[in-house]
């Protein structure tokens, strides 16, 4: 069954993830339409949408100049965004054909960007520098089973004084059945230490199947994610909770302005995202 709590080990569930991820490159190349950002002020919609908020919590109000480490960047297109928006940009992704494909992008926009081959819980050890900030954003750490060693990474990734954001689907979005005809919980909010095991052959843009369709993913509540935070010695300044996401997590969501959300009526019933945004204190 679908999103079933399972007992897998780390290693095993690592190897099936990053197999999926692998397959999905090529697909999600068509899909992203990168051709768009041929046109050198082209943004993804995920950084158009992030970096307003981000740059709220800058000591000089942008990111110009600024060294900036994205982690789980897959592709690239949300990097080169931040390139785009003024950062000096490394790209982590634990995938080596999507760094192919980010570092081909790159190249073909003009784009200075490093990237970085590693899993996002051993960055500090694989990536060098200090960066002013760490970003994160869409789909990312429902896919770690360790959040304590994940927030270890950004904090030790970060200069004194460096900032921290992320934003991602809310874990009470995820604890929806997303085939339900009305609002409905299928799934676990709070995490067990147990995976959810996923066999789906799609993938949640474009056409095409992916060979590799086992996955595993963790579910983590808001109290575990910020305490994650808090426990490596970030100090959070921003918090909030969104209407709206950039795929259609359920196919009864409709499409609005900035991407898809609930039906008007239920709109207000349940958050899609969260944004966090974190300082690391000067020493």
């Amino acid at each position: 069954m679908d999103g079933e709590s399972v007992d897998v080990a780390w290693v095993d569930a690592r190897e099936a993830n990053q197999q999926n991820w692998d397959d999905r490159v090529p697909l999600h190349q068509v899909a992203y339409g990168l051709e768009a950002f041929d046109e050198p002020s082209h943004l993804s919609d995920v950084v158009r949408a992030d970096v307003p908020v981000l740059e709220r919590f800058l000591p000089n109000g942008s990111l110009s100049g600024l060294d900036l480490c994205h982690l789980q960047c897959h592709i690239g297109t949300d990097t080169i965004s931040l390139a785009r928006a003024g950062a000096r940009v490394t790209g982590v992704d634990f995938s080596e054909p999507a760094l192919a494909a980010a570092a081909d992008l790159a190249r073909r926009t003009g784009v200075t960007a490093t990237w970085v081959h590693t899993d996002v819980l051993d960055a500090r050890a694989a990536v060098s520098g200090d960066f002013d900030v760490v970003y994160t954003s869409i789909g990312t750490i429902c896919w770690l089973h360790d959040l304590d060693r994940w927030a270890e990474q950004v904090f030790g990734l970060l200069r004194d004084g460096g900032t921290f954001f992320i934003r991602d689907g809310h874990p009470a979005l995820y604890a929806l059945d997303e085939n339900a005809p009305g609002l409905a919980i299928r799934y676990p909010y709070f995490g067990s230490g147990r995976a959810q095991q996923w066999d789906d052959e799609s993938t949640y843009a474009g056409e095409g199947t992916v060979t590799h369709s086992r996955t595993y993913e963790w579910p983590h509540p808001l109290s575990e994610i910020i305490g994650a935070l808090l426990r490596a010695g970030l100090r959070l300044v921003h918090f909030d909770e969104g209407r709206t996401l950039p795929w259609r997590f359920s196919p009864r969501m409709v499409e609005v302005p900035g991407g898809y959300a609930w039906p008007e009526a239920e709109r207000d019933l349940v958050p899609t995202t969260y944004t966090i945004v974190a300082h690391k204190e000067r020493a």
